[in-house]
């Protein structure tokens, strides 16, 4: 074999093996920051789950105030009729 055929299958081979360790690093290198950006996500959601569970206790909160302050002012309209009489 000519020298120069060796050449070219050591450099192929070399250029075969830089390929597949790049594309093999490459591939762990996205499925890292894909699992990075899975965890950012879920507390995300977990975030918004528990904001949502605070709307809905401060709205169920303001409808109980709203439901006594009513209670109250009815309670001293009838307070105030009855000291009328």
């Amino acid at each position: 074999m000519s020298e120069s055929v060796i050449v070219a299958i050591i450099s192929l081979a070399g250029t075969l093996l830089g390929t597949f360790a790049g594309i093999i690093t490459s591939g762990k290198l996205t499925n890292y920051r894909i699992a990075e950006l899975e965890k950012r996500v879920e507390k995300h959601n977990t975030i918004i789950e528990r904001t949502y569970t605070l709307e809905k206790r401060e709205s169920l909160s303001e409808e109980k105030l709203r439901l006594m302050d009513q209670r109250i002012t009815n309670l001293e309209r009838n307070s105030s009729q009855h000291s009328i009489n």
